[in-house]
């Protein structure tokens, strides 16, 4: 029999009481009356209670993940969030009772926390039961797989939205603000679901159109200096481009999209004459005529070597008629006049007096130029795609076709790439120093994403540890709009799917996340193909999205879970 019927029964017989005709049964139908009401109100009361402890265990649920998702929290912290969550969470009316202050305790890999509610009884307070206390209690316990964790993150200029790029401290509404305290978040998690220093390892790679992997690999034997050491292909100046001349480039002329730069030295600064010096030196490409090519510096310069320079020498020895040669001098610097220059020099006096005179005549039309490079120690760290599909694979960088290619460019990423590892401050330091900048390509940041978890150069982190889980969160605000090889988003995005597939095969778990801000969001088949599977692919609209979107990810690969 049910609470209600139960109540609607005894209410029944308490009506008929009044017409009941025998004394004995008035009595004793009066006497059976009393435990059935306490009954009626203790099942209800129970039932409330019931209510009451469901809410509690849901609401110390979700304190218990939010102190276990964060790192270094003192005592006093740990129990001040939890609360906070806690109240958030806690949906039980007023009228059930007010719960206690939690009570936390940590405990290695374990956090419990409890409370109880003194809840108002409805019915039982008739016998003098005015109130019953509900307890409840969480533990939240971090799994014991170890970890390999490579977080890939999008530091293009969009991330700087609402401000304007670059961003080097960007504002606290923006894609990159977020994304920089989310990080911080996971990493916490992370550190925090480490049994022993090691169980858990991160690498953090920021990526735009290229990476960085810092200047200090110069001397690598994984770069590549193929392309960097090359001049900008049909740039060849003509013979007749020399010191003084105009630049033979131009920006709105195919197939150039760049002008001269001042010197050999990378940069944007443009000059219209070639100097005295003859060096001729392309500047930053802006990718009208060269897809992929935007915002790439040539590492180097063409010189202007004259030709058929001839010299005239003539030798007037005391005063008698001169006797003259005519030689080819290549040795000889232009000074930009196309007329005879002579010079003369005399030793002696008198008749002992001898005199030289030398006539140079110069043809500005007759000189040759070979490209000079710059030096490797010019190279700011910067690595883009490497040769197709090598793009795609983690192959180690034994032969050229394989090697990582260098590149100096506007948009190289600041933020360079921090190896797997478990140093927490470093990596911390290096979240900081992320600048959003430039324009996307996914592919070569999961690239080294993956690269990051590979036993070869240039990481080398060793074998995978026995139970070792390896998992790959790229996060990105955008379409792919540039590689090294084009700004097509449909050709790039074959790209990285096929980067997507090959980490999959490899038994890593993969995580997209895709942040579209805008006020038409539009979700991305090839990042929902790329995820694992569909609940490891998320879509995000706003920014803070970004924040619980790691907690939510950092749960889930930590295992962090209610166990109790």
């Amino acid at each position: 029999m049910g609470i209600g019927t139960a109540i609607g029964f005894v209410l029944g017989r308490l009506r008929a009481f009044p017409s009941a005709k025998s004394a004995n049964v008035a009595m004793i139908f009066g006497l059976a009356l009393v435990p059935l009401v306490l009954a009626a109100g203790a099942g209800l009361d129970i039932s409330r209670a019931l209510v009451v402890r469901a809410r509690l265990a849901e609401a110390l649920d979700a304190a218990g993940l939010a102190v276990g998702a964060t790192n270094g929290l003192s005592q006093t912290e740990m129990e001040t969030l939890a609360q906070k969550y806690f109240n958030a969470n806690y949906t039980a009316d007023k009228s059930f009772g007010t719960p206690a202050p939690l009570t936390v305790v940590p405990v290695g890999q374990q956090i419990s926390l409890s409370t109880t509610v003194p809840m108002p009884t409805a019915i039982m307070r008739i016998v003098g039961i005015d109130q019953m206390n509900v307890g409840a209690t969480s533990q939240v316990t971090w799994g014991q797989t170890k970890l390999w964790v490579a977080l890939v993150l999008d530091n293009t200029g969009s991330m700087c939205e609402p401000g304007s790029q670059p961003c080097s401290v960007p504002i606290s509404t923006s894609k990159m603000a977020a994304l920089k305290t989310a990080t911080h978040n996971l990493l916490g998690m992370l550190q925090n679901a480490a049994t022993n220093p090691g169980d858990v390892k991160v690498s953090i790679v920021p990526f735009s159109k290229d990476v960085n992997m810092g200047a200090s690999n110069v001397g690598a034997a994984w770069v590549d200096w193929t392309d960097w050491e090359a001049p900008p292909a049909n740039s060849t100046p003509g013979s007749s481009i020399g010191p003084g001349s105009s630049c033979p480039y131009g920006t709105s002329t195919s197939p150039y999209g760049y002008r001269c730069t001042n010197g050999a030295a990378n940069g944007s600064s443009s000059t219209n004459t070639i100097p005295a010096s003859g060096l001729i030196c392309p500047g930053v490409d802006n990718g009208r005529y060269n897809d992929g090519r935007g915002g790439h510096y040539y590492n180097g310069c063409w010189n202007s070597t004259p030709t058929n320079t001839n010299t005239k020498t003539c030798t007037q020895v005391d005063n008698n008629s001169q006797t003259c040669n005519t030689v080819t001098d290549n040795t000889v610097g232009y000074t930009g006049s196309t007329s005879p220059v002579s010079s003369t020099s005399c030793t002696g006096s008198g008749r002992r007096r001898t005199c030289t005179t030398t006539t140079v005549t110069k043809w500005a039309s007759r000189f040759d130029h070979s490209w000079v490079a710059n030096d490797h120690s010019t190279w700011t760290g910067c690595i883009m795609d490497r040769n197709q599909d090598y793009d795609t694979l983690n192959t180690a960088p034994t032969a050229t076709d394989t090697k990582f290619p260098a590149e100096n460019s506007q948009y190289c990423p600041p933020g360079t790439i921090t190896a797997l590892g478990y140093d927490w401050a470093t990596m911390s330091s290096q979240v900081d120093a992320m600048t959003a900048n430039g324009n996307t390509n996914q592919t070569v940041g999961l690239a080294w994403g993956w690269q990051t978890l590979s036993d070869s150069d240039p990481f080398n982190p060793g074998a995978v540890p026995e139970d070792t889980r390896r998992v790959v969160i790229l996060l990105t605000d955008g379409e792919n709009t540039q590689n090294r090889w084009t700004n097509t988003a449909s050709t790039i995005d074959a790209r990285t799917s096929a980067a997507c597939t090959n980490i999959k095969n490899d038994h890593i778990t993969l995580y997209s996340v895709q942040v579209d801000t805008s006020t038409n969001p539009q979700q991305s088949s090839m990042l929902q193909s790329c995820a694992s599977d569909p609940s490891k692919y998320f879509m995000l609209t706003n920014a803070d999205e970004i924040v619980t979107t790691f907690n939510q990810i950092g749960t889930q690969i930590t295992d962090l879970r209610v166990s109790l």
